[in-house]
């Protein structure tokens, strides 16, 4: 497929490497690079809360739910984008918002799901269908410190343990 359009990518390749050098481009990794074309996403929280479903136990008024909302105003703009990607697999929310993300089969919202606690558990994601398994933390301090670890170490891709 790629043949049939290789003078378009050649010569967009040609534009791209006259404002990035081939030997920067090595040097980020696709977020990073996301990031320098894109710019820093700005996440509207209120937006997200609004147009996110829950599941498993979990409803919107549940402390643990409460508390993640919480945790994400607190979040840097980077923390958040983190979170999104981690979730969702993009580093961008679509135009239109939340309410227009899409997942692996059509529109998808936002989705938190509930999870027994177990000591050390971490949040994990879905991303084919946007969805944050959250353990049922006893205390918001832990849900904080457990999600931030995810997103700081766990959001590199897949990985087999």
């Amino acid at each position: 497929m790629t043949r049939a359009i290789q003078p378009q990518i050649n010569a967009f390749l040609q534009g791209f490497h006259m404002f990035i050098p081939p030997s920067l481009v090595q040097l980020f990794d696709e977020y990073e690079l996301e990031l320098l074309l894109s710019g820093m996403p700005e996440i509207d929280v209120n937006d997200w809360i609004k147009n996110t479903e829950y599941t498993s136990g979990y409803e919107r008024d549940d402390p643990v739910v409460q508390w993640f909302w919480d945790i994400v105003e607190e979040l840097t703009q980077e923390e958040r984008v983190l979170l999104l990607q981690f979730v969702t697999g993009s580093s961008r929310v679509p135009h239109g918002g939340f309410a227009h993300i899409m997942g692996g089969s059509g529109l998808q919202n936002f989705t938190i799901a509930a999870v027994p606690y177990t000591p050390n558990l971490l949040p994990t994601s879905s991303t084919c269908i946007n969805m944050l398994k959250l353990p049922e933390y006893p205390k918001k301090e832990i849900l904080k410190d457990r999600l931030l670890v995810a997103l700081h170490c766990g959001s590199y891709g897949y990985t087999m343990a």
